[in-house]
């Protein structure tokens, strides 16, 4: 779980980390399951590998919007454009750039945002932590430019509206209609937003994040969960909200030495508080939530309570599996 403050508001970004490794498949299947978005992450010298096409078949199939991020973008052999390509011929996707890095291999300093039309470059003293905004390299501007009005075009294409606006007068279309039209687009996997970076140097994180906020739904914007009544076998539906029922998704088990069995667990409706009885559908009896706690990689932060759209961990459980309602 991390915080991150965007134009002044704070927001709880639950990440799970998969590994792409064709032995973790049934791994990032479980994740996929439970997740809301996904950031798929590429080599900027690799590119789309064989795995990239599973995981993403598996994303296609549990309609999860994604965003792209090239990474390794300090690496010999790095080529932004070439894996923008793969992604669209090898996945049969509709990538659409919204960054171009700023130098390559060992002069990759920064990006310039296609969207807010600014580049970003990353201090090297303070590991990547400060960044300021320079004027777009003289080098660049003919590549920006063009690659800002397919953007534009793009955007414009979405919104009749839009495109009345913009065969008047193209410099109407501000930052704010260009992302609500990505946005919308990318929640309905029509379109997948491309950032690059080098997350070694930490460069390219923070707009990551951004990227993160504006274009991944939160749980509050998702379709209702559908389920079967056990007891009477007629399927029923949990709206994404703390008033409903609780409803919750057992997505992984592990072995803690010092607290036993972690069972993680995604809410989908309604709230959960330490210390009750919880219903387990699959096993038909009632177990008691001794502790909750927030995971941050493996630290564990006691929390009193949950509710709709977390990930947390549950102690306790005893008769418990991977799957359980």
């Amino acid at each position: 779980t991390v915080y991150w403050v965007t134009n002044n508001e704070k927001y709880q970004v639950n990440v799970i980390d998969t590994p792409g490794h064709v032995d973790f498949t049934v791994e990032v299947e479980r994740s996929l399951r439970v997740l809301d978005g996904a950031i798929a992450v590429f080599c900027a010298v690799g590119a789309v590998q064989p795995q990239s096409e599973t995981v993403w078949k598996q994303a296609n199939h549990y309609r999860v919007p994604r965003i792209c991020y090239v990474n390794k973008m300090d690496r010999q052999g790095a080529d932004f454009l070439r894996v923008v390509t793969q992604i669209r011929e090898k996945l049969r996707a509709n990538p659409i750039v919204v960054q171009l890095p700023i130098g390559v291999e060992d002069s990759f300093t920064g990006v310039v945002d296609l969207i807010e039309n600014k580049a970003i470059v990353w201090d090297d003293e303070s590991l990547g932590k400060d960044f300021s905004e320079i004027s777009i390299p003289a080098d660049m501007l003919e590549m920006v430019a063009e690659y800002r009005l397919k953007l534009i075009e793009g955007a414009a294409e979405e919104d009749p509206e839009l495109l009345e606006r913009y065969m008047e007068n193209p410099a109407s279309i501000s930052a704010e209609d260009i992302r609500k039209q990505l946005r919308k687009a990318t929640l309905e996997s029509r379109a997948f937003p491309v950032f690059c970076g080098s997350s070694f140097k930490n460069k390219g994180v923070q707009t990551l994040l951004d990227g993160v906020i504006h274009y991944l739904p939160s749980p509050v914007e998702m379709e209702e969960i559908e389920g079967m009544n056990p007891k009477t076998e007629e399927k029923e539906s949990r709206s994404n909200s703390v008033e409903a029922p609780f409803c919750a998704l057992v997505f992984k088990i592990a072995n803690d030495p010092y607290v036993g069995r972690l069972a993680f667990t995604r809410i989908y409706s309604g709230s959960l508080q330490a210390g009750v009885m919880a219903y387990n559908s699959n096993t038909e009896q009632k177990e008691r939530v001794s502790r909750l706690i927030r995971m941050h990689s493996n630290k564990q932060n006691p929390i009193d309570s949950v509710e709709a759209g977390d990930i947390c961990a549950i102690i306790g459980l005893r008769n418990i599996h991977t799957g359980d309602t």
